[in-house]
């Protein structure tokens, strides 16, 4: 069996800081891609930034997720942040000398029916209004982009300038950065819950100590919900499982990302494939499924053909986290580490059958390590980014909703003026968190 280099990332040993510091310009809770993103940032702005991440960098989805980096097929939401994002990747390596794996080797949509050729051309149009090469391609187009692909597809959308990073590698390189820039980096480090003076952020209290702050980004995950709930602030977020696998390095078949109805595949560095089942997620029934059953409703309708619910111990394990916790106490945060769901061996047997009728020449390739994550997902599968007014000083960045790799690096940019009030060029207006209560209508216009 190859190293489990995808887990090798969460499973080892915990590190504790052997100290904390007093004060902070800016606390950020959670050390996904978009937190360390945000240090990186703030940090090389001379701002004087701690992240707090209660596991490893990149311990849960920002380390288990398919690795893309793409434009094509998003909200016109996250358009602008997703461009941005782009030159980031693009520029990181050189300025940090950090190897995050990141390539454009073009994203495809390949189609089984004529409905959804129909939404990829819309899907032209939409890129077509902010400058993005996307165009419809024949089956003929296919089989030059994919060579090793034998299904009888109606044809596709791609955009060449899409690309693909390492999820196990690219939060832990921002993170890094982030520390040479002068930023002060976390890990094994839980926030337990805030201080106020005045209706406002005065400090975190995190399971080490307090550290003295005014301004607090969370961006945990799918941890920010209970965190909020913690404070009186309603954030509707629910988590869905994805199971994904990697194969032991072979020919190149394909070197860009290539999505159809059954299976999501793109080439890893190593040489093997990162491969996910297409039309499959699990949603564990919870508390939070029952509250925001109402605003999620959009979302279940059109996720309808590939969710599959489940009622078990993650009810009863959510329920006995929402009673709360005291400070000076033991929070859910520090008893559960690391969010490690087992892959479904199910899904894995699906991931199999699938990978081998897309693309026949891979049957043979071994399946060397499968994984779990779960995603965080808003009602509209777009994320949050937002000060939060009933507390001041306190900011979300979260509800990426599967696409939070991708986005990172423009998120963290975004994150980063909205934290010291400076311009990003990014517009954040359409991701605040009042949107879902103040009688906007819910509209899901991407999946997850």
């Amino acid at each position: 069996m190859a190293e489990a280099t995808v887990a090798s990332t969460w499973q080892r040993p915990f590190s504790a800081p052997e100290s904390i510091p007093e004060r902070a310009d800016v606390v950020i809770i959670g050390g996904g891609i978009v937190g360390a993103s945000t240090a990186w940032f703030l940090a090389r702005q001379g701002v004087q930034v701690v992240l707090c991440e209660k596991g490893h960098i990149a311990g849960e989805q920002s380390g288990r997720n398919w690795g893309w980096v793409r434009v094509q097929g998003r909200d016109e939401r996250e358009i602008p942040m997703m461009i941005e994002a782009f030159r980031t990747w693009d520029s990181f390596g050189e300025e940090t000398g950090e190897d995050v794996g990141f390539e454009r080797r073009g994203c495809l949509f390949a189609a089984r029916t004529e409905k959804e050729m129909d939404a990829f051309a819309n899907w032209v149009d939409v890129a077509g209004r902010f400058g993005i090469e996307s165009r419809l391609v024949s089956p003929d187009e296919i089989k030059a982009f994919a060579p090793g692909a034998r299904v009888a597809w109606k044809g596709g959308v791609i955009t060449e300038s899409d690309g693909r990073a390492e999820p196990q590698k690219a939060a832990p390189a921002f993170a890094r950065a982030a520390t040479r820039a002068g930023a002060t980096i976390l890990t094994s480090c839980a926030v337990r819950g805030l201080e106020t003076e005045g209706g406002s952020v005065s400090a975190v209290v995190t399971e080490h100590g307090t550290i003295r702050t005014s301004t607090v980004l969370c961006a945990a995950g799918a941890w920010s919900s209970l965190f909020c709930r913690s404070l009186g602030i309603a954030l509707p977020q629910l988590k869905v499982q994805g199971t994904v696998v990697r194969t032991a390095p072979c020919e190149g078949v394909l070197e860009g990302n290539l999505f159809d109805s059954r299976v999501g595949i793109r080439r890893r560095r190593d040489g093997g494939y990162s491969v996910a089942h297409g039309a499959v997620l699990h949603h564990s029934l919870t508390p939070a499924t029952f509250r925001w059953s109402f605003k999620f409703l959009p979302a279940l309708m059109k996720e309808l053909k590939v969710l599959r619910l489940s009622f078990g111990k993650a009810f009863f394990e959510d329920w006995e986290r929402e009673r709360g916790w005291k400070l000076d106490g033991v929070s859910p945060f520090e008893t559960t580490r690391v969010l490690d769901p087992q892959p479904n061996p199910r899904v894995v047997r699906g991931i199999r059958k699938h990978l081998d009728a897309v693309i026949p020449r891979l049957a043979n390739t071994e399946i060397v390590e499968s994984w779990a994550g779960m995603v965080e997902t808003t009602p509209d599968v777009v994320p949050v980014i937002d000060a939060v007014p009933q507390l001041p000083g306190f900011h979300l960045a979260t509800g990426f909703s599967g696409h939070g790799f991708g986005l990172g690096p423009g998120a963290g940019k975004a994150a980063a003026g909205l934290l010291t009030g400076t311009d990003s060029g990014i517009d954040i207006a359409p991701l605040r968190l009042s949107r879902f209560f103040d009688g906007s209508p819910i509209r899901m216009l991407s999946s997850i």
